[in-house]
Parts: structure tokens; C-alpha cells; sequence
């Protein structure tokens, strides 16, 4: 291996297979149906250690259950600084369901259709994973090592919280990544169009909480035409539409504050806090996560009550999923609490902590750096994502995550939308440029 270098001094393409490698992962069905049974990522993981292999890289794959695979590998050939620590590059090999009678196309065939790859996982994240696999493969082959080891670990069960995937492989085998100290994988490094000769990066260095709660009613069961002051469906219903339509108050953290500010310097405006929200509409569909990151959030996702038309039930229960801001767990917990009320209680389904960091160091301007090599217009910033990641399970090892799986996208493509949407896709020349991106962050971060 000679030392790390960038595409530009050597002769291969980092993106020669991105877009195949993408829609070839597509086509292996790796759904997701949380606590039913589904395929499992073992068929994608098996093919990921093949690509690996045949470009020297030897991988482990672990599994808690039998198919809820994670793979992981080291990666520091020879030039690589091994007095560095390692850097953890992650992604997951699952996706959420998709019912394919609401698809223009299969979801699960990577169709390339007006300059997409389309399917199921196109942007979360087999776009990711194949940018991933061409960068290391092409750099494998030329023999270009990155400038400092690399944990390459693609996981199971990311869309069901991690527990057996990330969660585990930190419980059960924290020896494969806890030497290192900085890591990237979704959802960051897409581009956000201001004007023709300026992009945002958003650059993902904190999530929020995942608090999905069940609430459960109990009353007293009786026959449907009697009347009675003790029904868990009427206590539920009440403590549902008093969570739903509940407005939660903004709650800036130095995150979200790092962004508007960069939001306030892109657009040439002073923001003024209480039209926050309505200068971010200007942004497009981005912000509908960025405004829902301005604080906690929970929304009813589903009821369930009774079995029959004139029973009334002993029991009725109700799905919460609660979203909060670094440092607002608590707040939310307690506004909950009087929300629902003394006849309404409710358990954790999911309890997940919010992650943050702070958007400096080598490592994000190295980020900056290799996007604008690549795009002239480009800016990093930081910014918080209103969903949740692996990153919650390596910030337990106090790992320092960011997220950095770069696209430049079309203006008018609703990007936002994409995540467990319909019709998921990824543009061919988005990929390729991440690829290209990324190559050039392996050489310096």
C-alpha cells in the first residue's frame, strides 16, 4: 500500500460502482418490521463480506438472533497512520417496509428512472453503504490506504432503535470499536441550495431523544349499552388529543442555535425568534425537520381498545412518540405526567438518550475541506436531526459522532420526503459525487 492519498493523485475512480452497488443492495430485501418477523440483513451482510474479500478486507458478522446481522471490519492497511486512533464509519443494512402498490416502481428492484436509483433504502441508507463499499474497494484495489485505521461496521436494526444491532454489538462486543474516538454515518452531508453559487451541508452533530411511550387506560369492562363513569376508552381518547395538540415550547440548544445563526448569515437576515419558523419555510421541505427540532415533540401514532361493538374494554392503550431535544428529557417526561392525566399511566416502550456534539475539530474541517474540493458553493454547518441514529449507541463508548454521508441534490428535490416515503429515490450523479466526497475525507481526516 502506498500512503493516503486523494482521487486526484492516483489513477482510479472512487465512483465507478457506486450506483450499481446501490441498487444492488436495494434489490436484497432487508425489511424491517420491528418486534414481527422479517428477512433480516444476513443475505445483505454476506454480500457486503464478499465485496470485502474480494478486494482483501477480511469481516466478522455478528448475530444476536439468527438473520439480524451486523458486519464489521478493520480496515488499515499498509500506509495507513496507525498511531492515529481509528475512525468508525458506519451504516445500516436495513430498511422500513414498503407496500409496493404505492410505488410508481418495485420498491425492491433499484430501478434507474429520469436520473435516479429508486427503491426502498435509496437514501436510508444503501446510498450510503455503496458509497461506502466503491470508495473502500477502489482505494483497496489501487492500493491507497486512508490517512489514518478504519472500523467499517454496517448494522442490523437501526430502523427498530438498534437492540439487535448497534445496541447489542455495544453490550456484547464493545472490543470491536472502543478504541475509537470519532465516527460518521447518517444523516448528514446533504446539500441545502441558497442561491446558484451557495449550498449548506448540513452536517448532523446532534439527535434527539427517543422516547416512544405506551399509555394505558384501565376502567371497568361492562356491556356497551350501560352507563358508566369509568371507561378507558373515554380516559384514553381524552389523554391522547391532550398530548397531540399540545405545543411544546421552543427550546434552542447550542446546536440548533450554531445552525440558525448560519441559516441568519446564508440569507443575509437577522432572525428574529418569534417568526423562527416562517423564515425556515423559506428553505423548502427541510423544514419541516428543522422546525422540529426547535423543540420536544410527541405524537400519537396509534390506539387500541376493545374487541367488540358492545363491550365496553377494561383496557385500552396508546403509541406516544416522543422526540426530545438534548437536555429535555426530563421536561418531557413531566409535561407528560400532567398531560395525560391521574387515570392514564404509561410505560417506555423505547428510551433512548439524545446525542450532541460540538461542530469543531480536525475531523468537521476536514469534512468542509473535501465537499469543497468537489463544490466551489459548498458550506459545512451543524446541525440537529429531529429523528435518531446508530450514533446513540456509540455515544455509550464515548464516541464522538457526526453525520456526514454527502449528497449534492437538485434544489427542487424533496429530500426531506424521501426518508420512509413513497417513491424513495437518490439522483446517479448524487451518489457519485458523495463518493468522490467521501475518497477525499479518507485522505485527510
Amino acid at each position: 500500500m502506498t500512503p493516503s492519498g486523494s482521487a486526484v493523485d492516483h489513477d482510479y475512480k472512487p465512483e465507478a460502482e457506486v450506483v450499481d452497488l446501490c441498487r444492488e443492495l436495494i434489490r436484497i430485501d432487508t425489511s424491517n418490521y420491528g418486534p414481527e418477523p422479517g428477512p433480516g440483513e444476513r443475505d445483505a451482510a454476506e454480500r457486503v463480506a464478499e465485496l470485502l474479500d474480494e478486494v482483501g478486507i477480511a469481516s466478522e458478522l455478528y448475530e444476536p438472533e439468527p438473520r439480524r446481522t451486523t458486519l464489521v471490519a478493520r480496515w488499515e492497511p499498509d500506509g495507513t497512520d496507525t498511531n492515529l486512533s481509528p475512525l468508525l464509519v458506519h451504516a445500516h443494512l436495513d430498511v422500513v417496509p414498503a407496500d409496493a402498490a404505492d410505488w410508481q416502481v418495485d420498491p425492491f428492484a433499484g430501478e434507474i428512472t429520469d436520473g435516479c436509483v429508486w427503491g426502498r433504502g435509496a437514501v436510508d441508507m444503501k446510498d450510503f453503504d455503496a458509497m461506502l463499499l466503491s470508495v473502500v474497494r477502489a482505494r483497496a484495489r489501487a492500493g491507497v490506504a486512508p490517512r489514518r485505521p478504519i472500523r467499517l461496521v454496517f448494522t442490523a436494526d437501526e430502523e427498530a432503535g438498534g437492540m439487535q444491532g448497534s445496541q447489542w454489538l455495544v453490550d456484547q462486543h464493545p472490543e470491536t470499536i472502543n478504541d475509537c474516538t470519532e465516527a460518521i454515518g447518517e444523516v448528514g452531508g446533504f446539500s441545502l441550495t441558497i442561491r446558484d453559487d451557495l449550498r449548506l451541508y448540513l452536517i448532523q452533530t446532534a439527535e434527539k431523544g427517543m422516547n416512544w411511550l405506551k399509555l394505558i387506560a384501565d376502567g371497568t369492562a361492562g356491556h356497551g349499552s350501560m352507563r358508566t363513569e369509568d371507561n378507558a376508552v373515554t380516559e384514553l381518547a381524552g389523554a391522547v388529543s391532550r398530548v397531540g395538540n399540545y405545543r411544546w415550547p421552543d427550546r434552542i440548544t447550542p446546536t440548533q442555535q450554531g445552525f440558525l445563526d448560519a441559516i441568519s448569515e446564508a440569507l443575509e437576515i437577522d432572525l428574529d425568534p418569534d417568526t423562527v419558523e416562517e423564515t425556515l419555510a423559506r428553505l423548502g421541505s427541510i423544514s419541516r425537520m428543522i422546525g422540529a427540532t426547535m423543540s420536544n415533540t410527541a405524537n400519537p401514532t396509534m390506539i387500541n381498545g376493545g374487541y367488540k361493538h358492545n363491550v365496553i374494554p377494561g383496557q385500552a392503550t396508546a403509541a406516544i412518540d416522543g422526540r426530545t431535544v438534548p437536555g429535555g428529557r426530563a421536561e418531557f417526561l413531566e409535561t407528560i405526567k400532567e398531560l395525560i392525566g391521574p387515570k392514564v399511566r404509561f410505560e417506555h416502550a423505547v428510551d433512548l438518550p439524545s446525542v450532541e456534539t460540538e461542530f469543531a475539530g480536525a475531523l468537521t474541517e476536514a469534512m468542509q475541506a473535501s465537499l469543497l474540493a468537489e463544490d466551489p458553493g459548498a458550506r459545512a454547518v451543524g446541525y440537529l436531526l429531529s429523528a435518531g441514529t446508530d450514533a446513540k449507541a456509540w455515544d455509550r463508548l464515548g464516541i464522538r459522532c457526526f453525520g456526514f454521508a454527502p449528497l449534492r441534490l437538485p434544489a427542487e428535490l424533496d429530500f426531506v420526503g424521501m426518508f420512509h416515503g413513497v417513491d424513495e429515490r437518490v439522483p446517479t450523479d448524487a451518489l457519485e459525487f458523495g463518493a468522490r466526497v467521501l475518497d477525499r475525507f479518507l485522505a485527510i481526516a
